[in-house]
Parts: structure tokens; C-alpha cells; sequence
């Protein structure tokens, strides 16, 4: 594509010279770069792209962009004043603006955006759509598995996938929308048909710094969508609404005054049912993963699809042969006479969620193998030992993803809340050992929650990545043939 093309949408601060040129491609890492490429210089966490522009030129970039005055680069420079923005506002360029070609779905919250996903991209498959899902556990064009590394990637990926989805014959995408991408303007350049909201509770706030902060990055999604659904019982959603673009906003809940309300609820050991008020009309709806939590990622499910003009109706039924999600609330199979439960929950709310609804179906106790991630949050962590402290029978505090964090300090954190909750408890600071040792202490009728990895199949340690399969774990040391 011509350089002149790519440049349309672009507010370019100055250019030192020529646009008639034709680029192959576009690279923000030095190394990936290929002859006749356009470079994007990005000021980086650990690193400064600016600093690389001349080893990209020798790689073959034949223009740059930058935020600021480059040095004896040799070849055409394009100043701008944001770097992240231009390269998505590039990229969806080069890639021939493919989100336009589908319905595309964006979901942002702390907790139930994946679970979500899955439901929405479940109930338009059962209607027989085509749909692709771009998300934490994995990016999906149909049937066809994507590996992924961030819950939303960055804006150069996000439109390369977006075009195989669309070559691909999507009809709608749906995606989880991190706070991340949306404060370092990874979507910056989408096209959201329908953006919607689940809840906000303490996360990130290593990146984001105040809860008000991370608030303000998930409403720029409602500043990129046409349409908008906002879960109306969560105390964010006001912010949301007043500050929203949207040409249509949506809200939902259990309290009244919402758009699409539920009530009626009924929690059960194998899912939830409810009655669905929405535009006069009454729906009786089921879906088959319990807890509380679940009737809040039905009705965010169920209003992306009202927002993006599905018949609810057919929604709602097709909604009842809904199943889980790898890493929420999942059982794993043990052949002994107690269970075994995985889930993602790796925040206070989380946590809370995952052993309340456990709680509403549990025989016996409930013992929490749990940890908290290194490198990340410092200030969640009582609050999690405290948590499970409070709620289930017995904690076992171990290690989660450590990253460069001393693992007994990350521990030390979170044992202050587990001493403040007056709950009984052990310390193996070995994850593997930990899962043991819960097994070993396991009782008749109790049940075991594995918390924080759920999907996940590594550990991050502060000089590798392991393996690390908590299904695989538990059935080697239950020797249960895979």
C-alpha cells in the first residue's frame, strides 16, 4: 500500500521526506522488520523503539514514524504526536479497515469477560453465524485455535487477525476489551458495534494507579461503540453512562429501573434460571453453569446480543445449551469420593464469587488452594488472604505466577489478610506440593479449589516458564490414566 494511503487518517506533525513509496508491511520491534517496511517507534515499558529506528532502517524500513526528531535515519520520518495511536490508526489502514466487514462485539469488566464471550459466541453459532473470538483463554476463527499471550493484542495483531477473520467469512467477533488495551490504545482504531460493561472491582492497579483511573479505561470503550450495554447494578456504571458516545445505551441488572431485568432467581448446584423482563415482554431463561455471577454473564450475553439486534427470543433458548468455559468453575475428575474445582479467580471479588457459589452447593468443606501474582498489585493481596480466610475451611497459601518477586514475600502479603480472618491454614510455597497436600488432607463430600491459574498450562517464574497443568497435576498424582 502507498505510503500516502496509509497516512490518510493520520495527524501528521511534520514529514521529512517523500509519501509516494510503497510499504510491504508494518513493524513496531526492530527485528521484525522486512524490506520496504514502515517502522512505528513506541515508547515502551522496558524499552524506548525510538532508540532502534536506525537497525530498523538497516533491516529494511524504508520509513519511520516517531514522536520526536530522529538522527541521521536516512529515510522518510513521519512525526506524530501519539506513536501508539498511529499504528492502530495504520494498521486497521494496511489491513484494509477489516473490522467493518463484521459485527463486532467488545466486552470490558473485571471479572465474566471471558465466560461472556463464550456465551455470545456459543448463541450466535447455535443460529448458525460465523464468529470468531479474540480473548485470555484463546483467539478462535471458528473451530480454528489462535494461541494467545495478552487478554487483548496489540493493535498491529488485533487488525492481522481481524482480516483472517473476515477473509475467513465471520459474521460477528467478539472480544474481551482489558483496560490495558484500551489506555495504550490498542483499539483505538475498532469499529465496536456493540461495547458492554460487566464490573469493576481491585485490579491492575499496578498499571492504572487509582480505581478511578482504571474506571476512566474501560469507559473509552463506550466512547468507540455504536451501541453500549452497562451492568447497572455495579457501581461504576453511572461514570459510564454520562460519559458515554454511544448512540444507544443499554443497561442491565437484578435492581429495577434496568433496561433488561432479572428476577426471579433461582441458584442451583447445576446452573442458574431467572425470569427476563426486557421491552414488555417476559423470558424464561437457563443457563447451566451456577453461581450468582452466572444470571450477570447471561444478562451481559444476553444484552450484547439485544444491542447487536438478535431476536431475544431465539437467543434465550439457544443460551440454554450454554456450557462452561476451561478455568471457570471447572470440574476435573478425580474418581475419589471428593472434588476437584479450577477456576481463574485471581482477585478479591473473584474470589469472594468462585467460594460463595461453591458454598451454595458444597457437602463438605471447601479448602482454597490459592496465590497471588508477582510483579503485579501488591495491595490486593491481604484482601484475598482475608477473603478466603473468612469464607472457605481451610487456606493453603502457596505461589502463582511469581514473575521476579520473591515468592515467601508475595506469600508474606497475603498471609497478613489470612491471620486477620482468623481462618485455619497451611503454607507450601511449591504450588505442585500444595495441590498434594490438599489432596492428601482431602475428606469425604469436601472440595478443593484450585484458584488463580484456571486456563493457564505455565507457571512464570523469575527466570522461566514452566509447564504447569493443574488437570495434568491432579490426575498424575491421583494416577488417573490421561
Amino acid at each position: 500500500m502507498n505510503l500516502s494511503e496509509l497516512l490518510k487518517d493520520i495527524q501528521v506533525k511534520k514529514l521529512d521526506g517523500t509519501e509516494r513509496m510503497e510499504i510491504t508491511g508494518i513493524a513496531f520491534d526492530s527485528r521484525a522488520v522486512k524490506p520496504g517496511n514502515l517502522f512505528v517507534c513506541i515508547s515502551g515499558f522496558q524499552t524506548d523503539g525510538h532508540k532502534y529506528a536506525q537497525n530498523a532502517v538497516k533491516q529494511g524500513a524504508i520509513a519511520v514514524v516517531a514522536e520526536r526528531e530522529l538522527e541521521d535515519v536516512g529515510v522518510t520520518c513521519i512525526l506524530v504526536e501519539n506513536s501508539r495511536l498511529a499504528l492502530a490508526k495504520l494498521a486497521a489502514a494496511f489491513y484494509g479497515y477489516p473490522d467493518r466487514k463484521f459485527c463486532l462485539i467488545g466486552i470490558t469488566g473485571t471479572n465474566g469477560k471471558t465466560t461472556t464471550t463464550y456465551l455470545v459466541k456459543s448463541v450466535l453459532e447455535k443460529m448458525g453465524k460465523k464468529v470468531g473470538l479474540i480473548g485470555t483463554n484463546q483467539n478462535m476463527i471458528g473451530t480454528e485455535v489462535i494461541p494467545t499471550s495478552h487478554t487483548t493484542p496489540d493493535s498491529l495483531e488485533l487488525m492481522r487477525l481481524f482480516a483472517m477473520m473476515a477473509e475467513k467469512g465471520a459474521d460477528y467477533v467478539v472480544m474481551e476489551v482489558s483496560s490495558h488495551s484500551l489506555a495504550l490504545d490498542r483499539v483505538a482504531a475498532c469499529t465496536f458495534d456493540v461495547g458492554a460493561f460487566t464490573n469493576i472491582t481491585q485490579d491492575h492497579l499496578d498499571f492504572h494507579n487509582t480505581m478511578e483511573e482504571y474506571l476512566a479505561a474501560k469507559g473509552i470503550l463506550f466512547r468507540l461503540a455504536k451501541a453500549g450495554a452497562v451492568n447497572a447494578d455495579d457501581a461504576g456504571a453511572a461514570y459510564l453512562c454520562e460519559n458515554a458516545t454511544c448512540d444507544s445505551m443499554l443497561t442491565y441488572g437484578l435492581e429495577e429501573g434496568c433496561a433488561m431485568r432479572a428476577s426471579q432467581v433461582v441458584l442451583e448446584e447445576n446452573g442458574v434460571r431467572f425470569s427476563l423482563s426486557y421491552q414488555g415482554e417476559t423470558y424464561d431463561v437457563e443457563l447451566g453453569i451456577p453461581g450468582k455471577f452466572s444470571v450477570y454473564n447471561a444478562l451481559t450475553a444476553l444484552s450484547c446480543l439485544a444491542a447487536a439486534g438478535i431476536p431475544l427470543k431465539e437467543a434465550v433458548d439457544c443460551l440454554r445449551v450454554a456450557r462452561g468455559v476451561k478455568g471457570r468453575v471447572e470440574m476435573v475428575e478425580t474418581g475419589r469420593d471428593y472434588s476437584v474445582i479450577i477456576d481463574y479467580a485471581h482477585t478479591p471479588d473473584g474470589l469472594l464469587n468462585v467460594i460463595s457459589t461453591i458454598r451454595g452447593f458444597a457437602k463438605g468443606r471447601i479448602l482454597v488452594v490459592f496465590g497471588c501474582g508477582g510483579d503485579r498489585d501488591k495491595s490486593k493481596r491481604p484482601k484475598m488472604g482475608k477473603i478466603v480466610s473468612e469464607l472457605a475451611d481451610f487456606a493453603i497459601v502457596t505461589s502463582d505466577n511469581p514473575r521476579t518477586e520473591d515468592p515467601d514475600a508475595i506469600i508474606a502479603d497475603i498471609l497478613e489478610g489470612v491471620k486477620e480472618g482468623g481462618g485455619a491454614y497451611a503454607v507450601v510455597p511449591n504450588r505442585f506440593e500444595a495441590i498434594e497436600y490438599a489432596l492428601d488432607h482431602a475428606q469425604k463430600d469436601d472440595i478443593i479449589l484450585l484458584a488463580g491459574k484456571g486456563h493457564e498450562t505455565y507457571q512464570i517464574l523469575a527466570d522461566r516458564t514452566i509447564s504447569f497443568d493443574e488437570r495434568e497435576i491432579v490426575h498424575k498424582l491421583l494416577h488417573i490414566a490421561q
